[in-house]
């Protein structure tokens, strides 16, 4: 049997399984899937394996739509899903998605309607032609939620334009039979921060990660490096993202700000995630007076071009090259990119971001796979004395800091990754207050993080197993606890700043702009505060210099003059809340991995961290590991 198909091939081999009954009007690829349209959709629920017999007929993913004709009025189609769930489902909103045919229902407990063959969705689908696709009613209300699902639902045209581009893009057939594997170090590698990879084949190109480096302003430094030969956009053909934080995803918009129209792969939360941090980190460079690197339209262009993929889902992405994304354990819908490149030719795993140990918000990191040839894998923590605390011990320092603080009067300041970080110490922090490990105090929530919780929270099934049944089950989300209070103006700031004893979460981590750089200049000289670090300070960065000790620090004010900050408050830093693994865990995943590779290539680590990381894989397990810096290709076959 060939490889390929062209869509001729398909529509023939549909028409021959389909029956004739269904009235089929329209076969067209549409991003990985094969959508068959037809005039009768009952055929799919009088026959309910006609569409996996398909699918494994075609070797494609296949869905079937009803023709737009055959659709009911939106007006009467919301009363007979309100009609068919019952007065016992509590609807918070409906809306229809044209391009494919679907109507959103956005209700509680989602759950309950996802099961193969549901009669009530199957009854909706018998009576309106449109196919239900349940939502959750984020907990937390969501502007980004509510703003990503309007531009994917209202551009109808645009969308269906781009999944068909993207459907051939996939579908096209190869050419070279040469069977050529490489990558290409654009960013990312003996450094931390803009990661980037370029995956090529004989017949795709691939990036996996387009994000900056935020300690920066050089383009030579924080963005990936696009003026290798190696990389041509007009060439590109898909675009994988492994997470949101923006060292990984904050510079994807760029690409279509160039032309780029093929697809952004990511999970569900990634793109809601990534979104929210691409529009901050535009404001805050306009705020700053920089360049901006691409506009709110580009972003919106992602958005579009975007094919969210839940954990575990095998699709096409490119000629000859198939993706499942597995739970990293970073940040919520962080994932390690697999790929199956040609026919068994080769497997390779991208695990920029990972975390092998279980956290109170994810679950440990993927560690089997069914081949793998190459990993692609994290150094952060890659040399011998890069060992973290462990939970229960940064848990009980982190008690006894706040305690400290408090009893003395004063203000605990935690800068946080908005995403991530932000989530874990909050669920904490709630813990304590509960269990009375700790004072009620109010606990003020700055930046993005109220979003991040929002996104988060609309997500359980990303989380932890634990914290899932917690919100679904429980009904019981700790983001919700009375003692948080989420601010967003600069008056708050200020009564925060000469009010009681508190704690502070804010964004950034880094303390490389945004409201954390605002609390820390104004609680910096008091030492009745603390400042608790508990994210990686890059270089160059104000956490990084306060980090590593210094106590007069160069600032500039509101109208840019320069003046002197002394650091009297006490400095903290905590490291066993990261979502990256330590030197322990990243060996332990190694010596773990099912299959175990045949090559190991090191990333995302300072450079000593990933040449020491390096020499002691390939020590361990008597692979190849290597650590090359950026610009390297390497041949994998």
């Amino acid at each position: 049997m060939k490889d390929y198909q062209t869509l001729d091939e398909i529509k023939r081999e549909v028409n021959r399984l389909v029956p004739k009954a269904a009235n089929v009007t329209n076969i067209e690829f549409e991003g990985s899937e094969v959508a068959i349209y037809c005039k009768n959709i009952g055929v799919s629920i009088e026959d309910p394996n006609l569409v996996s017999n398909l699918a494994k007929s075609l070797r494609r993913r296949v869905v079937l739509r009803s023709d737009p004709s055959i659709r009911t009025d939106t007006k009467e189609t919301e009363e007979i899903v309100k009609s068919v769930l019952g007065d016992g489902v509590s609807i918070s909103y409906i809306d229809f998605d044209h391009a494919l045919g679907e109507v959103i229902i956005e209700l509680d407990r989602p759950e309950l309607f996802k099961t193969k063959n549901n009669s009530e969705s199957l009854e909706i689908l018998r009576k309106t032609g449109w196919r239900p696709n349940f939502y959750r009613t984020p907990p937390i209300e969501s502007s980004m939620i509510r703003s990503i699902r309007h531009i994917l639902f209202s551009e109808t045209e645009n969308r269906k334009k781009a999944l068909r581009k993207i459907g051939h893009i996939i579908n096209r057939p190869t050419f070279f039979r040469e069977k050529i594997l490489r990558i290409t170090a654009l960013g990312g590698y003996l450094e931390v921060g803009r990661s980037s990879t370029l995956l090529q084949t004989g017949d795709s190109n691939i990036i996996v990660d387009c994000g900056v480096n935020v300690g920066y302003d050089a383009p030579v430094q924080y963005l990936p490096r696009f003026d290798l030969p190696e990389f041509d956009i007009n060439t590109l053909d898909a675009v994988v993202i492994t997470h949101a934080h923006l060292d990984h995803s904050g510079f994807v918009p760029y690409l279509f700000k160039y032309g780029y129209r093929g697809p952004v792969y990511c999970t569900p939360p990634t793109l809601y995630l990534m979104t929210l941090l691409q529009l901050d980190y535009l404001d805050v460079a306009e705020a700053e007076g920089k360049l901006l690197p691409y506009s709110k339209n580009d972003i919106r262009e992602m958005v579009l071009h975007s094919i969210p993929l839940n954990y575990g889902e095998v699709t096409d992405i490119a000629a000859g090259v198939k993706l499942t994304f597995h739970n990293a354990g970073h940040i919520v819908g962080s994932a390690i990119a697999h790929m199956h490149i040609g026919n068994g030719l080769h497997n390779i795993a991208f695990a920029h971001d990972f975390r092998f140990a279980k956290s109170r918000t994810l679950d440990r990191a993927t560690s089997k796979f069914l081949r793998l040839e190459t990993m692609v894998m994290e150094s952060t923590y890659g040399n011998p004395e890069d060992v973290v605390p462990s939970r229960e011990e940064s848990e009980e320092k982190l008690k006894q800091i706040i305690n400290d603080t408090i009893n003395r009067g004063g203000k605990v300041l935690i800068p946080v990754l908005a995403v991530g970080r932000a989530q874990e110490l909050m669920v904490i922090v709630e813990d304590m207050i509960r269990s009375g490990a700790i004072p009620e105090v109010p606990v003020f929530v700055d930046g993005m993080i109220r979003e991040a919780n929002a996104i988060t929270s609309a997500f359980p099934e990303f989380l932890s197993k634990e914290l899932r049944e917690r919100i679904l089950q429980n009904q019981d989300n700790p983001f919700l606890a009375p003692f948080f209070h989420n601010i967003s103006d600069k008056t708050t700031r200020e009564e925060i700043v000469l009010g009681d004893p508190c704690i502070i979460f804010a964004t950034s981590g880094m303390l490389a702009g945004g409201p954390s750089v605002q609390y820390f200049t104004a609680l910096a000289e008091d030492p009745k505060n603390s400042l608790v670090i508990v994210s990686y300070q890059g270089k160059g960065t104000l956490g990084r210099k306060v980090e590593d000790g210094a106590r007069e620090i160069k600032m500039k004010d509101e109208k840019g003059r320069t003046y002197v900050l002394k650091v009297n408050l006490e400095v903290h830093k905590i490291s066993g809340f990261t979502g990256h693994s330590d030197r322990k865990e990243l060996m332990e995943y190694v010596r773990r991995l099912v299959p175990r590779p045949k090559r190991f290539v090191m990333v995302h680590g300072e450079e000593t961290k990933c040449r020491n990381l390096a020499k002691s894989v390939g020590k361990a397990v008597k692979r190849e590991s290597l650590a090359p810096p950026i610009g390297t290709t390497i041949r994998l076959t």
